[in-house]
């Protein structure tokens, strides 16, 4: 039986084509440039729409680095990705689930992730959630910035 599950969920509407959107989002070489908190992302497999990578973060001020092996499923006709952790790390498990939906303004992006806290790991599920929480809306935002420049620029292009 599986630990209660600790879970955020957060959303964008990015003003962007969704094919523009799936593929920047789903380049997942590309997000150090993408994302702030990567410093490092490795392709170790991929088969169709599953890859396999490692994602490392920016060292912490005391140095430490993580680093994390997960694997991403993306369905592009339903709109959807599920990720989860493949090394754990702190973590007993990780569980994440993407869905992109048109909107009148553009594409909500949602992340919904569920994990649980390994017992002795640096945060507890409450710190984690808060944390995750945070960070989620900080790079959603940043997201969107870069999409939504990457649309108008090829909207430039094609006039």
């Amino acid at each position: 039986m599986r630990p209660t599950a600790a879970r955020t969920e957060n959303s964008v509407v990015i003003d962007a084509p969704f094919d523009l959107l799936w593929d920047i989002t789903n380049d997942v070489a590309n997000w150090p440039d993408l994302f702030s908190e990567y410093a490092a992302a490795e392709i170790l497999e991929q088969h169709g729409d599953t890859v396999r990578f490692r994602l490392t973060l920016h060292p912490e001020p005391d140095g430490k680095v993580w680093s994390w092996v997960s694997e991403r499923v993306m369905d592009r006709e339903n709109r959807t990705v599920r990720a989860h952790r493949v090394e754990t790390g702190p973590f007993a498990f990780m569980h994440i689930h993407w869905t992109y939906v048109q909107t009148d303004t553009g594409v909500e992006m949602r992340w919904a992730q569920e994990f649980h806290m390994k017992p002795g790991a640096p945060l507890d599920d409450a710190g984690m959630t808060e944390r995750i929480d945070r960070n989620s809306k900080v790079q959603m935002a940043l997201i969107k910035e870069r999409v939504e420049a990457a649309a108008r620029a090829v909207a430039g292009v094609a006039r």
